[in-house]
C-alpha cells in the first residue's frame, strides 16, 4: 500500500528534499514545521511566543490539508533552542489543545533550521 503526499501553500514550502506531511492507513506523519511565514517565507518577528504561534498556524493547515486536525493529533514533538522558552511555547501550544492533549516530547536542541526557536512536528490520524 504506498502513501500520499501532502502538500499546500498555506503552510512553508519543504527547505529540503521532505514532504509537509505523508498520510499512510489514514495516519498523518506530519514534517517539522517552524516559523516560517508561507507568504513572505520569512521567518515570522518576535520572539519565541510569536514564532510558536506561526509554528501551529502552519501545522494546522498542514493538518486541515491531509484532512485531519488539531482534535485528533495523537503525537507532538517539540524542539526547543533553549529550555527556557518552554513555559511561553507550552502556552501557545496548549492553546491548540482544549480537549484531549496528545502524547507528546520536549526537547533542547543545540540548534535548528535557519536559527529559529522552536519546530513542532506531529502525527495524527483522519
Amino acid at each position: 500500500m504506498s502513501h500520499k503526499i501532502i502538500s499546500t501553500d498555506k503552510a512553508p514550502a519543504a527547505i529540503g528534499p521532505y514532504s509537509q506531511a505523508t498520510v499512510h492507513n489514514n495516519m498523518v506523519y506530519c514534517s517539522g514545521q517552524i516559523a516560517l511565514d508561507p507568504k513572505t517565507n520569512e521567518i515570522v518577528e518576535g520572539g519565541v511566543k510569536d514564532q510558536a504561534g506561526q509554528v501551529m498556524k502552519n501545522l494546522g493547515k498542514v493538518l486541515e490539508e491531509a484532512g485531519s486536525g488539531f482534535g485528533k493529533v495523537l503525537r507532538c514533538t517539540i524542539f526547543l533552542d533553549n529550555m527556557n522558552d518552554f513555559p511561553v511555547v507550552n502556552e501557545v501550544y496548549g492553546s491548540y489543545f482544549t480537549g484531549k492533549p496528545p502524547a507528546r516530547e520536549t526537547v533542547a536542541v543545540e540548534t535548528l533550521p535557519k536559527n529559529v526557536l522552536v519546530e513542532i512536528s506531529c502525527i495524527a490520524y483522519i
